[in-house]
């Protein structure tokens, strides 16, 4: 049985995520950074459907709370699957952010990325096989107004997937991002009504997380081993 991290697994997206790998027959571990309870619920609700599941909390962008954490986790099971999904918001237009907002986005996405997957590296290469996919946004390809650490954050994570790919590419470990939309989740209701996300997305509609789960499922697939170094949209023709 091969093992999964997500990180943001408690989120709407990363759980809708976790629930599509238990489903496919991995051993899931339901990262949080402080709703432990809540990816504990989470990892119990795949294991009660007969999946295999664990709950962990950390701070990815705490590198020695990380490597502590990731250093315990392997040591159980090689992780041969990470999903990066962890992501905040601090929107602003550039003129007005603050040092901090633009700090804590750029933290999460990148040094987040860096802390979580860069120790996993060695123990996958031995294996010979992985699948490592990082959750980008259609911001990080477009841009978007109030969202320049977003943006930037976002699209320095599709430029580290295209490195990464071509650094493991030999040894079998398929590295994508994958830039979503607007998707259904508790982090866009507050941003996006119903008739901006019409004006929005030419499918006039938002993406639900099933389907973003259904393609990160087919992208750690062996059917998906030819596809590395590609990011991939999920955002209604938006681009």
């Amino acid at each position: 049985m091969k093992t999964a991290l997500i990180t943001g697994g408690s989120g709407d997206i990363g759980a809708a995520i976790c629930y599509k790998l238990g489903e496919q027959g991995l051993h899931v571990i339901v990262h949080s950074n402080s709703q432990l309870e809540k990816a504990e619920t989470i990892a119990e609700t795949i294991k009660q459907q007969g999946g295999s599941a664990q709950a962990v909390a950390f701070d990815v962008t705490d590198a020695d709370a990380t490597l502590a954490a990731i250093n315990e986790l392997s040591a159980e099971s090689v992780i041969q699957i990470i999903i990066n999904n962890a992501g905040i918001h601090q929107d602003a237009p550039l003129a007005g952010m603050n040092r901090e907002k633009w700090s804590s986005v750029i933290d999460v996405s990148l040094n987040g990325f860096y802390n979580v997957t860069q120790p996993l590296l060695m123990p996958m290469i031995g294996t010979r096989w992985g699948r490592i996919i990082n959750m980008s946004s259609v911001a990080g390809v477009m841009g978007n107004r109030g969202q320049t650490n977003y943006s930037a954050a976002k699209a320095g994570l599709n430029g580290a997937t295209k490195s990464l790919a071509q650094e493991l590419a030999s040894r079998h470990i398929t590295v994508n991002a994958i830039a979503a939309g607007i998707i259904e989740s508790s982090m866009t209701a507050n941003h996006f009504d119903k008739q901006m996300v019409k004006n929005l997305v030419p499918m006039k509609r938002a993406g639900k997380p099933e389907e973003v789960a259904s393609l990160v499922a087919f992208l750690c697939s062996e059917e998906a081993a030819y596809i590395s170094g590609q990011i991939i949209g999920i955002n209604g023709a938006m681009a």
